[in-house]
């Protein structure tokens, strides 16, 4: 899963870690409410990795060249390797990585079903412009939990290289058609939408993560936060936008 440059980004000047935020994982897994929540997350972020291998294994045949085939892969092999260093860690705290995937597996499936992209250009709208949306959100929740899953969740969100590829590509192909512009920022305002009410529906149908969000397990959120959490991630979406070159 990638990060871009222009993601939300977290102020140099924030202020130290407090409670759960502070405290390792052997600590704060004490509580059994967090446990289940960090449980929840990594199995999440666990099978949207293994969803982006398989989706860019599947862009690479519809890349145009020998190069942009050998890029894809070599992206889709790092995320790969961010799976499995999720999977490590849940059953390194005893839990069955399967297990914990299962109840995101039909979620992610419909997401990735109604959007398939028709296209090479779509498909790496798609991959910028979805994962993006994922990490920053994932992102926003790593600043509340323990410091070692925090340091896990930040790492496996390392960019793979992708954001920077896809906006190459993307804005090459608008400079020689610029009529594919128009038909692009339609295809992304939808990914948008999409995105967003997915992990609002994720969130929503998991006990242990709304409560998370909203305060009951984690420093600093509640309903209001989570409004602004939502609309920092869309703004982080705007700028992505003018980077392909593309209208929000």
């Amino acid at each position: 899963m990638e990060t871009p440059d222009n993601a939300t980004e977290v102020s140099a000047e924030a202020p130290a870690p407090t409670g759960i935020a502070a405290q390792d994982w052997a600590t704060a897994s004490a509580d059994p409410q967090y446990r289940a929540a960090v449980v929840d997350l990594l199995g999440a972020l666990a099978y949207g990795e293994l969803a982006a291998f398989e989706r860019l294994a599947e862009d690479a045949k519809l890349a145009p060249t020998l190069g942009d085939k050998a890029a894809l892969a070599k992206m889709a092999s790092a995320e790969f390797h961010h799976f499995e260093q999720l999977t490590d860690r849940l059953t390194a705290i005893e839990e069955v990585p399967t297990e914990a995937m299962e109840p995101f597996a039909k979620a992610l499936d419909d997401f990735h079903r109604q959007t398939a992209p028709s296209d090479w250009l779509e498909g790496l709208v798609k991959a910028y412009v979805g994962d993006s949306i994922a990490s920053d959100f994932y992102r926003e929740i790593a600043a509340r939990l323990d410091a070692d899953t925090r340091s896990l969740v930040l790492s496996v969100l390392d960019d793979t290289g992708h954001g920077n590829f896809a906006v190459e590509k993307v804005r090459a192909a608008i400079e020689a058609e610029p009529r594919v512009g128009g038909r692009l920022a339609l295809w992304a305002r939808r990914l948008m939408g999409e995105a967003l009410s997915q992990a609002q529906r994720v969130v929503a149908d998991r006990d242990a993560l709304s409560t998370m969000l909203v305060g009951g397990v984690a420093d600093g959120f509640d309903l209001a936060e989570v409004g602004r959490m939502f609309s920092r991630i869309t703004e982080a979406h705007t700028k992505r936008m003018a980077a392909l070159g593309l209208a929000a």
